[in-house]
């Protein structure tokens, strides 16, 4: 059986609404959104497959015994190279040994 958390569900944040998150079985993240913030360490450190990979990573990623794994269109894996993991806002993990 699937167990489905949702962690955010406002379409915006403040006074504890989260933009829309959901945990599927623990380890898997889906749309990523501040949601993410209410799991705790333990709860991230499970996660296997994730959007928001900078803030998961940066928090957890040193004590993950396995890398993550994002899941996207070629087209969205290619922006995220430019504009996100560009070694200037966050480095290229894929790149990163641990």
């Amino acid at each position: 059986m699937t167990r489905i958390r949702v962690l955010g569900c406002s379409g915006g944040i403040g006074d504890g609404q989260h933009t829309t998150s959901f945990l599927v079985d623990g380890d898997v993240l889906i749309d990523a959104g501040s949601g993410v913030m209410t799991l705790s360490r333990t709860e991230m450190r499970g996660i296997d497959h994730v959007l928001a990979l900078p803030l998961l990573d940066d928090s957890v990623g040193e004590e993950r015994s396995v890398p993550l794994v994002v899941h996207a269109l070629p087209a969205v894996i290619a922006a995220l190279k430019q504009h996100l993991f560009n070694n200037q806002l966050w480095p290229f993990f894929a790149d990163t040994e641990r």
